[in-house]
């Protein structure tokens, strides 16, 4: 594994788009702590987000794993331009010339995607740790410590998305190609997620039987690892019942959704060997 991952961080490192995107990228994750400085004051009203909770200890896991995963499109570019790279520079044919087999081959390239997510997983930790040590109103070690599972959220999502663009990097050996096609795909998705709510209209619950179906569609399987945080925040919730409406929502990480991530993470890994095994190099 380690021999592989170093083959691919050195293809990286020598190639400049890819190395500022990963800058920009990290930056970004970074930039999350500037949220704390957004402060202004009209009047009588006074606005600072630091003070609104939204970094407190546990509710600072959820929104910057959901605030981090927006990002992911930058690693994208890396993902895909790793793969597309293969085929312009044609050094896949020459790896495969030099010994490396094409399982091989496309295990050191889900190894980098997966690194890419533990490192980002790692950062996203370190910087809402202290952010949260900084700003939270709670510092018990019991309360920092729950819901830590936003993290594995956030690392499986971004897997399977990594996952999902090496594999369209594959069936299109274009990066912009690559990342047209997920577009595409998300607007496909939206467009099938619209008429199940049409075909259903009559049908009783016609909300969750159109969750139902579309939880197991790799996007919004991912999409569902972390939900949106904003109305589970305090403030939000203080305004809501002012005006006489409730949230019930499940902002939980389901068991289920970590499962179907996970066997598309596998689908899309596997389709990619499997490809590449029917082309003629």
């Amino acid at each position: 594994m380690f021999r592989l991952l170093a083959i691919e961080f050195h293809k990286i490192r020598f190639n400049k788009a890819s190395r500022v995107l990963s800058i920009i990228y990290f930056g970004l994750l970074t930039c999350i702590a500037l949220i704390a400085a957004i402060k202004f004051d009209i009047g009588p009203i006074k606005f600072h987000l630091a003070e609104m909770g939204i970094f407190n200890f546990p509710y600072i896991w959820h929104f910057n794993t959901y605030m981090a995963a927006i990002l992911k499109f930058f690693l994208l570019l890396v993902i895909v331009s790793m793969m597309s790279n293969e085929y312009s520079y044609k050094t896949l044919k020459q790896n495969l010339i030099d010994g490396l087999s094409k399982k091989e081959f496309i295990l050191s390239k889900f190894y980098t995607a997966v690194a890419f997510a533990a490192i980002s997983t790692l950062f996203v930790f370190v910087v809402s740790l202290v952010l949260g040590l900084m700003y939270s109103d709670y510092n018990e070690i019991a309360i920092i410590l729950s819901d830590l599972e936003y993290l594995l959220a956030f690392f499986i999502k971004l897997v399977g998305f990594f996952s999902f663009g090496l594999f369209l990097g594959i069936v299109v050996k274009r990066s912009a190609f690559a990342v047209g096609a997920m577009l595409v795909w998300l607007i496909g998705e939206s467009m099938f997620k619209g008429y199940l709510f049409y075909a259903l209209r009559n049908a009783e619950n016609t909300s969750e039987q159109v969750n139902n179906i579309m939880q197991f569609l790799p996007l919004e399987a991912m999409a569902n690892l972390i939900k949106e945080p904003f109305s589970r925040l305090g403030a939000v919730k203080s305004i809501a019942n002012q005006v006489g409406e409730t949230f019930t929502k499940n902002y939980s990480v389901e068991l289920l959704n970590i499962l179907i991530v996970s066997a598309w993470i596998f689908a899309f890994i596997y389709l990619s060997l499997a490809l590449l095994k029917k082309r003629d190099l």
